[in-house]
């Protein structure tokens, strides 16, 4: 004869387990809604990326000579740009580094400052260098720029970090990263540059 099989009883779930699949479900709802929101919102805002842009560059005056010592003056425009419509943007930890070729030349700091929605504000920059003795290299580069070229180059690296309100989504914060090349001519002309930061 077949024995027949004795059924016992069914394993409940552990309450413990119900507990934990219930957190899970509200904490998952939480995100979906919360994404929703701030999707919508920045739909809505469309934030934009605070920027600093080189407005203008010039080379105003060089001393230069045959022992390869040289000076200059230099006059730079940075222009802060807040595109957004709703929100002003804060500038701190502003510090750009100006060299020439290989070799540093001055530090262009700015103390923190706003920028109001949807506007621009300058900084003014006018830099002269002390007399520096150029490496064999850089003095060569310099005396084919005066007699041939009649272009220097500079360059400008750094950046600043910059705070703005996004509606309801609270503060967002960027860091902004410039490194620029400024080819300015020797006859004082004025450069219009379009060199401008990256966030990250």
């Amino acid at each position: 004869m077949p024995k027949h099989q004795v059924l016992g009883r069914q394993r409940r779930t552990n309450p413990v387990v119900w507990c934990f699949a219930i957190v899970c479900s509200l904490i998952a709802t939480i995100v979906i809604i919360a994404g929703i929101v701030v999707f919508s919102g920045y739909l809505v805002i469309h934030p934009k990326m605070p920027i600093l842009i080189v407005r203008a560059a010039r080379l105003d005056h060089i001393w230069y000579n045959q022992a390869g010592v040289l000076a200059v003056k230099l006059i730079i425009v940075i222009r802060a740009e807040n595109h957004n419509k709703k929100a002003k943007a804060s500038f701190y930890d502003t510090k750009l580094l100006l060299g020439y070729h290989g070799v540093k030349i001055a530090q262009l700091v700015a103390d923190p400052f706003d920028v109001q929605r949807n506007e621009t504000a300058e900084l003014n920059y006018v830099i002269m260098s002390s007399a520096m003795r150029l490496p064999p290299e850089e003095d060569y580069m310099t005396q084919q720029s005066l007699g041939k070229t009649k272009l220097m180059l500079f360059y400008l690296k750094g950046g600043s970090r910059t705070t703005w309100r996004v509606g309801p989504l609270g503060s967002v914060k960027f860091s902004l990263h410039m490194n620029c090349e400024l080819l300015l001519p020797i006859n004082g002309s004025v450069v219009n540059s379009h060199c401008s930061t990256k966030s990250h």
